[in-house]
């Protein structure tokens, strides 16, 4: 099975709508990354600010930042090798890495709430 690494660079928190405004694009990588992980696929975001010693940790990643800087996150690994350097994957390309519909990173969680109406 492959492993996805997700290098974000320091924020609040991974999910975009943290702040003044909400980020669409980290939405969209946070609702493939958790259709994902509700798949039982391997795949990890390492978030700068919480976790200094996964990007320390990591030989690749550590290499890619020394040569050029903070500008080179996000930085993404596919079995511990660089795939993508200073954007996020689209949607296309997890399901290329991953080999997965791209309908299936768009699945929005269900929920099921159960009301009563008694009176």
């Amino acid at each position: 099975m492959k492993k996805v690494e997700i290098f974000d660079p320091a924020m609040c928190c991974s999910t975009g709508v943290c702040g003044p405004s909400v980020d669409p694009e980290l939405t969209r990588v946070a609702s493939a990354v958790y259709s994902l992980e509700q798949k039982k696929f391997d795949i990890t975001r390492y978030n700068l600010g919480n976790d200094p010693g996964a990007f320390v940790d990591n030989e690749v990643v550590n290499k890619v930042l020394l040569e050029k800087g903070p500008d080179a996150l996000p930085l993404i690994l596919v079995n511990n090798e660089v795939v993508k350097v200073g954007a996020y994957p689209t949607n296309e390309e997890l399901a290329e890495w991953l080999d997965v519909k791209t309908a299936e990173l768009q699945e929005k969680p269900r929920v099921r709430v159960s009301v009563k109406f008694d009176k």
